[in-house]
C-alpha cells in the first residue's frame, strides 16, 4: 500500500496539468463560439484520432523513426567533434565557428540548401534532425571532456599515461554526465526538427500529415496530428530523463 501511494501521487502530478488543459481547451471553445474550422473541441480530435487510427500510428512512427536517427546521428555527431577538439585543439576553431553558424540560421533557411545537397528525400528530414540535435552534445561532452575529476590529470601524468589512455579512460568517462544531460536536451528538440522538416520537404510522418490536412481545412485532423506530436515530444523527453537517471546509477 505505501508503494502504491507514491505512485499514484506521481501519476495524478503528471496526469492534472494535462486534463487542466484539456478542460481549458474546451471552456475557450464554448465561451468564445469558436469555428469548428478555426479550432476543433477536445472531443472531435478525439473522434477523429478514434477514426483512423493507424493512419496516425504510422505517421508516429515514422516520425519517431527519424527523430531517433537524427538523435544517435546528431549525438555521434557531437562526441566525434568535441574529441577532436580535445585530442587536437588547434581544430577549435575551425569546427566551432561553423557548428555555431549552423544552429544560428534558421531551419526553414537551411532546409533549402540540405535538400540541394542530399534531395528532397527522407535523408534530408534526418539530415535536419541531425544539425539541431548535435550541437547540444558538442558543447556539454567538450566541458565534459575538459573537467577530469580534481587530481586525476596529475596521477595519469605521474603514470606516464599516453593521450589516447587519457581519453578512453579519464576525459571520455568524466563526459558521460554531460552526455546524458545533453540526450535529454536534444531528444525533443530531435522532434521539433523532424516535423519541421516533414511539413516543408517531407512525403510522410505526422509533419507532412499536418501540412495535407492544413491545405484542405481539415481541421480536426491537423489538431489531431499536433495532440500526437506533442505526446511523442514529452514522452521523448520523459525517456531521454529516465535514461540520464538510470545512467548516473554508474557515474556516481
Amino acid at each position: 500500500m505505501e508503494t502504491i501511494l507514491p505512485r499514484t501521487s506521481r501519476v495524478v502530478a503528471l496526469v492534472w496539468p494535462a486534463l487542466l488543459l484539456v478542460a481549458a481547451w474546451q471552456l475557450w471553445i464554448v465561451a468564445a463560439g469558436v469555428p469548428a474550422i478555426v479550432a476543433p473541441s477536445p472531443a472531435a480530435v478525439l473522434i477523429e484520432l478514434g477514426h483512423d487510427p493507424l493512419l496516425y500510428a504510422h505517421a508516429a512512427a515514422w516520425t519517431a523513426g527519424v527523430a531517433l536517427a537524427g538523435l544517435v546521428l546528431g549525438s555521434a555527431l557531437g562526441i566525434a567533434l568535441a574529441v577532436a577538439i580535445w585530442l587536437t585543439p588547434f581544430a577549435a576553431g575551425a569546427m566551432t565557428f561553423p557548428a555555431l553558424l549552423v544552429q544560428s540560421t534558421p531551419l526553414v533557411a537551411t532546409l533549402p540548401v540540405i535538400a540541394r545537397v542530399l534531395g528532397y528525400g527522407e535523408q534530408t528530414v534526418v539530415a535536419a534532425a541531425v544539425l539541431i540535435t548535435f550541437l547540444p552534445t558538442f558543447v556539454l561532452v567538450g566541458a565534459g571532456l575538459r573537467t577530469p575529476p580534481p587530481g586525476a590529470d596529475g596521477v595519469f601524468a605521474a603514470l606516464g599515461a599516453g593521450r589516447g589512455a587519457r581519453l578512453f579512460l579519464l576525459a571520455l568517462p568524466a563526459a558521460v554526465p554531460n552526455m546524458l544531460v545533453a540526450i535529454r536536451i536534444a531528444a525533443a528538440n530531435s522532434f521539433l526538427a523532424a516535423l519541421i522538416a516533414e511539413y516543408l520537404i517531407g512525403q510522410v510522418g505526422l509533419g507532412r500529415l499536418f501540412a495535407d490536412a492544413q491545405s484542405q481545412f481539415l481541421t480536426s485532423r491537423s489538431w489531431a496530428a499536433s495532440l500526437v506530436a506533442t505526446a511523442l515530444s514529452v514522452g521523448a523527453y520523459a525517456a531521454a530523463r529516465r535514461f540520464e537517471r538510470y545512467g548516473r546509477r554508474f557515474t556516481n
